[in-house]
């Protein structure tokens, strides 16, 4: 009989240490087996050497998404625009899905709820996306995961739930909560970590004697500023803890760097106001346009940075003229800056490979 590793759902095998699965003995009589890189990853945060294909992790979703089941579809709140994405969308349409916007715990406290559930609508009618139900709770202290149960009790009508996303919005760590919260179990059952691709194939988790939850592999969005940088940065740019705003009072022709990982160029527009959602640890530096390239150039200030890309000429550019309602904008798995000035044009300049994008302001 075969065993899964309980933590990403690999199938166990003693043979080969490089390859998914390796644990060096199977207890046949064990409930919990764990795979070595899975115990790595729990006991050490060691950077998982062995990750599945994204082609392998669609197939995974694919096949889950011909069930008869209600999907449960997490997103980001602090990426939102770079978690809810057209891959995903397209998938799921005609099915029944909750739309659960997870970690409400990194943006400001004042932020009222129903204004966030308010902005998720409009940004989901924007994508021609249906949802049966919005949620937006933090699987990591617990907030209105009741809420969210009572939903997924009530439509899921006796079927499977299927837990499905891009990589990161923490679809393992709510499923956990959810388990913590409502049944006897106080462990991890499923391995989480800040490593992009942690979760190798679908995992399942009894709710009743007829049904089962189903943590599957997230699809890895290479939009997601994550994937270029290393693990040693990751802790600094992937935000643990509520979000406080920074603002900058830029006048024209002034760039804002965001560590060496992007940079904003307010190219034309009055003396404006720039509140800044980053982590606290990146370092945000204020710098006059005509002195920006040289700045980067000298790789002795900016921190971190992507280590291919030697000189700022190897950014992609994007240029946006500012609409008259407040907007985000939004550097993917990085941060946002909320600015309101009518008609101004900025720039920003990103790694090649990271999504840049202008959206209604959310806070």
């Amino acid at each position: 009989m075969i065993k899964y590793c309980q933590g990403c759902g690999a199938p166990l095998q003693e043979e080969d240490p490089n390859k998914r699965g390796f644990i060096p003995k199977i207890d046949p009589a064990a409930d919990k087996l764990y795979c070595k890189r899975c115990f790595r990853l729990n006991n050490y945060n060691e950077l998982p050497k062995i990750l599945a294909t994204n082609k392998e992790y669609e197939a995974v979703v694919d096949d889950l998404l011909t069930k008869n089941g209600l999907i449960v579809l997490i997103v980001d709140l602090f990426d939102f625009t770079g978690t809810f994405i057209p891959k995903i969308l397209d998938k799921l349409r005609n099915k029944n899905v909750i739309l659960v916007a997870n970690k409400l715990d990194l943006l400001p406290k004042s932020v009222k709820i129903e204004h966030i559930v308010d902005w998720l609508s409009y940004m989901v009618n924007r994508m021609f996306f249906r949802a049966d139900a919005i949620h937006v709770v933090s699987s990591k202290k617990g907030y209105y995961l009741d809420d969210l149960m009572n939903t997924i009790d009530y439509l899921r009508k006796g079927r499977d739930v299927y837990v499905v996303g891009v990589t990161n919005v923490g679809k393992s760590s709510l499923i956990n909560s959810l388990l913590k919260a409502y049944s006897d179990v106080q462990d991890n059952l499923i391995t989480t970590s800040e490593f992009p691709g942690t979760t190798l194939d679908l995992i399942e988790i009894p709710l009743d004697e007829n049904s089962s939850i189903y943590d599957s592999p997230g699809i890895v969005n290479r939009h997601q500023i994550a994937h270029l940088i290393d693990e040693n940065t990751l802790k600094d740019i992937l935000p643990q803890s509520e979000l406080r705003p920074v603002n900058y009072q830029l006048n024209c022709k002034q760039t804002l760097y965001f560590g060496g990982l992007a940079r904003l160029d307010f190219l034309n527009g009055s003396k404006t106001s720039m509140t800044c959602y980053f982590h606290r640890r990146l370092q945000i530096h204020r710098t006059k346009l005509e002195n920006a390239d040289a700045l980067y150039n000298r790789h002795k200030t900016l921190k971190p940075e992507v280590e291919e890309l030697k000189d700022i000429q190897s950014f992609k550019t994007y240029q946006f003229r500012l609409p008259e309602n407040k907007v985000d904008v939004v550097i993917s798995g990085l941060g946002f800056v909320t600015i309101h000035c009518p008609n101004a044009l900025i720039e920003v300049k990103a790694p090649e490979q990271v999504g840049v994008f202008i959206r209604e302001a959310l806070i």
